[in-house]
């Protein structure tokens, strides 16, 4: 299957040519290295497949790897590169090395300065996703512009109530509490208003369960997604929403190489500054998808809930720290330990057993109250 390799590095000393590439909507900007200098610079249309053409009729016989920086034009480039069997890594731009005294900026100064950091072995690839993840992807981000949409149409009606000076009606977002305001007496103008609101926000809850649905229905048909998420929510916290989210951005499990490369890969890891004896460690990377993140930090409340090692772990960070951080150190810490076990799950292909009941007095048995509060705490993490 297309993309179940890993291929993180070029190792140079494995290749004749090597060849960086700026892409954009129309051209693709390539210039072309061997071991010793530069050779040629070249810009061609966006088709794949004449670039594979151009290098296999003006450079036969050689070893030729390609490079290009990941961008709104998606995968297809680097799908015909890797048929025609060459390699191709697809770089994030926070790990292309950069000049901090240039000044100019073109396409062709750009894939020279790929050329040159893929020669020298400095570069290394994303994960790319195969085929059926990237539609789960597609899916799962149409169901967050929704969902998104739907939140923020509430939050324009309960500010409609404040500068009104009304009284938004108490309880949470349901049925119940939208017949109500349908039936709510006020001025003509803000009767219209509401019932505009109020009307998108009945459609757009009425999409996100399509794509629900939708979601559903293609995770079913796909064998390979189906286990997947099976394993997935045999942890303790994880249900489908959370779960087609991590299959969405996570890719193929057959990729993933430790559990740390999961946290790391959704910023639950520690940023750190350390020298010789010295080592200094400050909060959360926050780097990857922060929604994931937010969405495996509700995990990790719900998981100390039901998993008494999990609880018991909470609690041990809990007393570790001061009052004033110890909740939201100890609940990304349990996120990262259910990282680590989720990479456990998915490596050896079997359900997450829970061996140990939540016991009386530890975390998953605080008051609401508390619960509620360090939840708010733990928003921070955003």
């Amino acid at each position: 299957m297309l993309g179940t390799e890993i291929r993180w590095r070029i190792d140079p000393r494995e290749y004749d040519l090597f060849v960086g590439m700026d892409v954009d909507k129309k051209q693709i900007a390539n210039s072309v290295f061997d071991q010793g200098a530069f050779m040629k610079s070249v810009s061609m249309r966006n088709e794949p497949r004449a670039l594979v053409s151009y290098i296999k009729n003006n450079y036969p016989g050689k070893r030729v790897a390609f490079a290009y920086e990941a961008g709104p034009t998606g995968y297809e480039l680097h799908d015909e590169i890797e048929k025609a069997g060459y390699p191709c890594l697809v770089l994030p731009s926070s790990m292309i090395p950069t000049s901090p005294g240039m000044r100019v900026k073109t396409n062709r100064l750009d894939s020279r300065k790929i050329g040159i950091s893929l020669r020298g072995g400095e570069l290394r690839g994303i994960r790319v996703p195969t085929e059926s993840y990237r539609q789960l992807r597609h899916l799962v981000s149409l169901r967050e512009l929704y969902v998104k949409e739907d939140v923020r149409l509430k939050c324009r009606m309960k500010s409609l109530f404040l500068f009104e000076g009304m009284t938004f009606p108490e309880g949470d977002w349901s049925q119940k509490l939208l017949r109500a305001l349908e039936t709510l007496e006020c001025k003509r103008e803000i009767r219209f208003k509401l019932d505009q609101l109020l009307k998108t926000i009945r459609h757009i809850e009425e999409q996100i369960k399509e794509t629900t649905r939708e979601i559903q229905r293609f995770c079913r048909e796909d064998e390979d997604l189906k286990r997947y998420e099976e394993l997935l929510r045999s942890l303790p916290g994880i249900g489908h929403t959370i779960s087609v989210y991590l299959m969405a951005r996570l890719g193929d499990y057959r990729q993933m190489r430790s559990g740390e490369e999961i946290a790391s890969f959704f910023g639950l890891v520690p940023r750190e500054r350390s020298t010789g004896d010295v080592v200094r460690r400050g909060p959360i990377t926050k780097s990857g998808d922060g929604r994931v993140r937010n969405k495996l930090i509700q995990c990790a409340w719900v998981a100390i809930q039901k998993d008494g090692e999990l609880a018991e772990f909470y609690e041990r960070i809990y007393q570790k720290n001061p009052k004033a951080i110890a909740a939201k150190k100890a609940i990304v810490a349990v996120a990262r330990k259910i990282c680590h076990r989720m990479a456990s799950v998915l490596r050896e292909e079997r359900p997450y057993l829970i061996r140990t009941k939540v016991k009386e007095g530890t975390a998953s048995t605080r008051t609401d109250s508390g619960n509620r509060r360090t939840r708010e705490e733990i928003l921070e993490v955003r």
